[in-house]
């Protein structure tokens, strides 16, 4: 069968777009590998609208348990599935995955990234036990506490921005001695006197006991090893986005995220849209996502019913 529309990604902005879907009565083939998204890790998520806190995993749940809701016979939901390609066929796309392959007429991108991870030792083993790689989901667990943040660009400056807002003391910590991040944003920062920045400084390895309580870094211009006791490590290294199968045939930015209309997020191929953290979009945040997905999904909409 050729479905109305292929949503890929079980995330807040796959999920808003699928529940939209629903609503809207449009056949829908909703693919996804599982319901966990960057913030299914996070032991309390605060800043997602309409809920004071609630733990990743339960908010995965949430998002899956609506979308369920909803789906009926409308959305067909496909779970433990890959995209592995999107192709241009007539009439629409195909989808391969690892399992299947799919007709729709039109697509919606919804696949996120993933963090680049801070590769020392003891970083696996204290993930989510004091190391993290969110401060706008888990700041507030380190409220009076000493942490760290490992990076350089805008993002690592405005994690130290929000993480000031609620810890003791936050050292940031960057391999060289010049910033990817806008000169502005770091005077900002700097300003801040529980604020310090150690340069030249190379990630060595994470320490604790059952949760983190050491951050070692080699200083690069003297070679000697430093210990700072820290009760938080936040790592802003960069992230990867979740785009391989759409290489060919979408324009894409130079870290691979899909370039979009602002607009209505629709891509530089008409009949294929993308939403939330694998877009270019300014800002990448859960309620962002899914408003973006929304977006699309109304844009959708009135795209199948003119056809």
């Amino acid at each position: 069968m050729i479905y109305d529309l292929a949503i890929i990604g079980g995330g807040p902005a796959g999920v808003a777009a699928g529940i939209y879907a629903a609503r809207k009565q449009l056949k829908t083939l909703f693919i996804t590998k599982d319901w966990n998204s960057q913030s299914t890790v996070s032991e309390g998520i605060e800043n997602w609208i309409g809920t004071v806190r609630i733990p990743g995993a339960e908010f995965a749940k949430s998002l899956e348990g609506h979308l369920r809701a909803y789906a009926d016979d409308i959305v067909d939901i496909k779970v433990g599935e890959s995209c592995e390609k999107i192709e241009k066929a007539d009439g629409g796309f195909k989808i391969s995955t690892n399992k299947e392959l799919y007709t729709a007429k039109a697509v919606l991108i919804t696949t996120g990234s993933f963090r680049k991870k801070l590769d020392v030792p003891g970083a696996d083993k204290f993930e989510h036990k004091g190391l993290t790689y969110c401060a706008s989901c888990d700041g507030p667990l380190f409220s009076g506490q000493d942490v760290v943040v490992v990076g350089g660009g805008n993002a690592a400056f405005e994690s130290a921005s929000q993480l000031l807002a609620y810890c003791k003391s936050v050292t940031l910590i960057n391999r060289t001695d010049k910033f990817r991040a806008d000169p502005v944003t770091v005077e900002t920062v700097s300003k801040n006197p529980h604020f310090k920045i150690v340069t030249n400084a190379v990630s060595k390895e994470v320490r604790g006991d059952k949760f983190v309580n050491t951050f070692v870094y080699t200083d690069s211009t003297t070679g000697r090893d430093v210990e700072l006791k820290v009760s938080g490590i936040f790592v802003e290294i960069g992230s990867i986005p979740t785009t391989y199968f759409v290489k060919d045939l979408i324009k894409m930015d130079e870290w691979q995220h899909i370039i979009v209309d602002p607009r209505n997020q629709m891509t530089s191929v008409p009949g294929i849209w993308a939403a939330g953290d694998c877009t270019d979009g300014l800002y990448h945040q859960n309620n962002i996502a899914a408003g973006d997905a929304v977006k699309a999904l109304e844009d959708i909409y009135l795209f199948l019913k003119a056809k």
